[in-house]
């Protein structure tokens, strides 16, 4: 170990002080036993000794003063080692975080990756945001754009694993604003953030908001969504979180839209490009499930067959273009007659149309089936600068006292409908037993 600059300092010159200690104790015994003349003497080396300290005393002074300096090197070098450790511990701290962090995204993103629907894509994203964070008390919304109308939309909130319902559905003033700017928002007091008029806030949604983080959500230039998180308390979020939620929030834009490639893709395979009313081969799909839930709640289900009438003569008289505005009105005209939850619409083929109604007893069918014919009776159709009226023939059959498969329900129905068919035409016909 190197010896400290003081003690170096003492062991040069105690030797010295030494040897002239006891040359000047011999003199002075001498001068005072022996001869006492001899104290001119000692008085003239007393003075040439004082002169000779004089530049061992600057010598020690300069020696100190680079002793001072060596010592401050040394210090100075000691705090810039300890100011490096510490940003070699703050960079591991921060790698491990990172290593951490990059781990559960990459588990974001695989489970994610395994949602098909937009249902389970949102309510997988919600669900992942909430482990991850782990907040007390805060809520995790997700909204998202109507593909047709551009509108906010509430897909899904929810509090803890804890669905929860919220009186604002097309977002507040925070989701407005980041609507507007397409930047993520920190806030963490909204009390002392004057950006917003909080009693206007309030007024919309009793829900206590203090702090919140928000994102969009972006895939290039199209704009999904807003994936957010808020809470009662102040304070709660800071920029790191709203750095993490945005990476989320990437994340989950890419599986958002995914899934509603998938939705549209499932949707073109189910739905007829001309009418946009679902296909046969949906109808054979859904009508089991159907009727399987009218036996457990003891009810009953309607169906429809529909055929237009004299279809051919409109092919042959106005153009095979004029057959398809037929068939695109009769679709319209379904599908806004039927659209309450549960009523399906069906293209069946050709100039065949079906309707599926749950819930439906066998005397209401009959008379949504006579407003449904009056109703198309009375719709004009521009053919070629000509005013048109085109009618239908419709067949009606209940399950289960009609038939108990769907091949039966299906069949009688068609049946009912060649009766009405037989009949005149532009009539409706239920199905009877014989």
């Amino acid at each position: 170990m190197t010896e400290k600059p003081k003690e170096q300092l003492s062991r040069f010159f105690s030797p010295q002080l030494g040897v002239f200690l006891i040359f000047l104790t011999c003199f002075y015994l001498y001068a005072t036993l022996v001869e006492p003349s001899f104290f001119v003497f000692l008085s003239s080396s007393l003075l040439l000794v004082i002169f000779y300290l004089l530049p061992l005393r600057s010598r020690l002074r300069r020696k100190q003063a680079e002793v001072s300096l060596h010592m401050e090197d040394l210090r100075e070098r000691v705090n810039l080692l300890d100011a490096e450790m510490n940003h070699e511990k703050v960079a591991i701290e921060s790698f491990r975080s990172k290593i951490v962090s990059y781990s559960q995204l990459k588990g974001v993103t695989e489970r994610l990756g395994l949602c098909l629907t937009l249902e389970d894509t949102s309510r997988t994203l919600s669900v992942e945001v909430d482990q991850l964070f782990g907040q007390p008390e805060t809520t995790i919304i997700l909204y998202l754009f109507h593909s047709k109308t551009g509108e906010l939309g509430l897909s899904s909130s929810q509090k803890g694993q804890m669905s929860i319902n919220l009186k604002s559905k097309k977002g507040d003033e925070f989701d407005q604003w980041i609507v507007k700017t397409m930047q993520p928002l920190l806030i963490e007091d909204t009390k002392s953030d004057f950006r917003f008029d909080m009693d206007k806030i309030v007024m919309e949604e009793t829900r206590a908001v203090r702090s919140l983080i928000s994102t969009p959500l972006m895939v290039g230039n199209k704009a999904l969504g807003i994936l957010r998180m808020d809470s009662p308390h102040p304070q709660l979020f800071h920029t790191e979180d709203l750095r993490f939620l945005t990476t989320i929030g990437d994340i989950g834009a890419i599986a958002i839209e995914n899934a509603q490639l998938y939705e549209q893709v499932e949707q073109l395979a189910i739905r007829d490009g001309l009418t946009g009313l679902y296909l046969r081969r949906y109808l054979l799909e859904r009508l089991p499930e159907e009727m399987a839930r009218q036996l457990r709640r003891k009810g009953q289900l309607s169906f429809f067959m529909i055929d237009l009438d004299n279809f051919k003569q409109y092919n042959d008289r106005f153009g095979h273009v004029a057959g398809d505005i037929v068939l695109r009105t009769l679709g319209q005209l379904l599908a806004d007659m039927f659209s309450q939850p549960g009523n399906l619409a069906f293209r069946y083929g050709g100039e065949e149309f079906a309707v599926m109604l749950p819930d439906c007893p066998r005397t209401k069918a009959l008379e949504l089936a006579e407003q449904l014919r009056k109703r198309i009776e009375k719709e004009t159709i521009l053919l070629r600068r000509e005013e048109t009226h085109i009618t239908v023939s419709i067949g009606v059959a209940t399950f289960p006292k009609d038939a108990q498969t769907k091949e039966e329900l299906i069949q009688n129905a068609d049946q009912a409908l060649y009766k009405a068919k037989g009949g005149g035409r532009n009539r409706v016909c239920i199905f009877e037993t014989s």
